[in-house]
């Protein structure tokens, strides 16, 4: 699963996915402050 964290002012969010190109999605959406992450 492809995980990406969102870093905001005083909080977080995070977004699933199974495959890693929706994740890169989302990770360019909020590429400043954001990771991607793979859990096996």
């Amino acid at each position: 699963m492809w995980v990406v964290t969102v870093f905001e002012q005083q909080s977080f969010r995070i977004f699933e996915y199974h495959n890693q190109s929706e994740a890169k999605e989302t990770l360019a959406r909020y590429s400043e402050n954001a990771r991607l992450s793979y859990v096996a």
